[in-house]
């Protein structure tokens, strides 16, 4: 008899749990088998409601969602931006958590945001989470820190803009405060930096065609210096190198990824202009 994973205990056990916030958690998945059962995990007990947009995944990830209460809507790939707004969309409770596939929290900002939510602060209407991509079992301390993104919000007053796949979640009204919260959003985004520098280069294309729509454009001289940029920065002010081999890495990564924007970017503008 096979035995229970941890996401089915957790389903089994959910009617049970105390302490469920006024929270919904929003997700966008497609084939995160390897991942998804760490990011419900790490909400278990702290959300009052999970909603997850899946785009066509058929490695089982639709059936442990299922599995642990999760409400899956099955959704056609929108884009990056469309896509976490319907998400966003389906929400129903006062706060949203918005999470990719591969976020989990670590335990001292699950606690950090049950402390935020059930203080409620009147006026103060989000709230960043560092971001820290873990590499072998490890998280990187230096590289690409601090990342704060603003994921936590008040439901009706926060939408998802930006380019794709540059999302950003933003809020709709400036007088609203956000404040930083302690803690650590995990990022398991790869397993090896080969497959990171695969993924990042589809990325950058993809960056690169929604700047050339909107009529932004690029020099002959600009994938070179963006790259150097990126390289100095991730050196020099991140000191991603205190992370050693991995920090390293992640300097290259970064100065590939800005270099290849740039000259798609470069590729697309009209010949006609040479």
């Amino acid at each position: 008899m096979r035995e229970a994973t941890q996401v089915e205990r957790t389903a089994q056990n959910r009617d049970s749990q105390p302490g469920e916030l006024d929270l919904s958690v929003s997700i966008v998945c497609k084939n995160n088998r390897d991942t998804i059962e760490q990011v419900i995990q790490s909400i278990s007990g702290l959300a009052a409601e999970i909603i997850a947009v899946d785009s066509g995944s058929t490695d089982g990830t639709i059936e442990i969602l299922e599995s642990s209460g999760v409400k899956v809507i099955r959704s056609e790939w929108l884009g990056y931006v469309k896509t976490k707004q319907k998400a966003l969309d389906a929400c129903s409770k006062s706060w949203v958590l918005s999470l990719d596939s591969d976020e989990s929290l670590e335990p001292v900002l699950a606690q950090s945001i049950r402390t935020f939510i059930e203080k409620n602060e009147s006026g103060v209407d989000g709230a960043r989470l560092n971001r820290q991509i873990w590499y072998r079992g490890k998280p990187l301390a230096h590289a690409w820190q601090p990342e704060w993104r603003l994921r936590l919000v008040r439901r009706e007053m926060a939408e998802w803009r930006g380019l794709d796949p540059h999302d950003k979640l933003e809020l709709t009204q400036t007088s609203g405060r956000i404040i930083n919260l302690k803690g650590q959003l995990r990022h398991d985004s790869f397993s090896s930096f080969a497959e990171h520098l695969e993924s990042q280069a589809r990325c950058a294309r993809i960056m690169a065609q929604s700047l050339h729509e909107h009529g932004q454009g690029t020099s002959y001289l600009r994938p070179w210096l963006s790259a150097l940029t990126a390289f100095l920065k991730q050196i020099l002010i991140r000191g991603a190198w205190l992370d050693g081999r991995a920090g390293w890495l992640a300097v290259n990564r970064a100065a590939t990824s800005a270099f290849i924007k740039h000259v798609v970017l470069l590729e697309l503008r009209p010949w006609k202009e040479e």
